[in-house]
């Protein structure tokens, strides 16, 4: 076990360099059994923060996201959060200017993130596979930027689904009422 462990570490270290020394826009951490965002992660990327447009923490055991995240990566554009554990985030990520893309399928969100509503750039959610029932109408609805919002595999309730289609001027994507998952 303690093997596995260090093996991860090397691994997490080995992107996190690879990623400053090319200077890539690129933080590639999916699949590094992390299950917190390592504080030592935000000094060793201090000198290339600003460059970096696309995370992912894909395929992990991430049960939160601190405020810290979102401030330190202003110029994220793409976040990667499926397959983990996490159940909210924090109010900060709202305020991601340019962010255009996050995945949050195949979590444990059981209400629509809120802070997503505030993302002026948003233009795509996937919350696929989450235990989401109910969805916010208006929050969503004075969305401008948003394009596409993927709940399929969710147990929204039908009620939701007539209100929401007609109200919502971008592509929403639901499993079928027969194939809905309960919470």
């Amino acid at each position: 076990m303690q093997r596995r462990m260090g093996e991860a570490v090397a691994r997490v270290a080995r992107r996190v360099n690879e990623t400053v020394e090319s200077q890539s826009d690129t933080l590639d951490l999916a699949d590094c059994k992390l299950v917190s965002f390592p504080a030592g992660i935000y000094k060793a990327v201090r000198s290339v923060t600003q460059g970096i447009h696309r995370i992912s923490l894909a395929n992990n055991e991430l049960k939160a996201l601190g405020a810290r995240f979102a401030t330190t990566f202003s110029q994220l554009r793409e976040l990667n959060l499926e397959g983990n554990l996490l159940h909210r985030l924090p109010q900060e990520l709202g305020s991601l200017l340019h962010l255009r893309t996050i995945n949050l399928a195949h979590n444990k969100f059981r209400h629509f993130p809120e802070p997503l509503a505030a993302a002026p750039a948003l233009e795509s959610i996937n919350l696929e596979g989450n235990e989401i029932a109910e969805v916010p109408t208006e929050a969503l609805a004075s969305m401008s930027s948003l394009r596409s919002l993927n709940l399929r595999a969710n147990p929204v309730c039908p009620a939701v689904r007539l209100l929401v289609r007609p109200l919502v001027p971008f592509e929403l994507l639901l499993s079928p009422e027969g194939n809905v998952p309960t919470a």
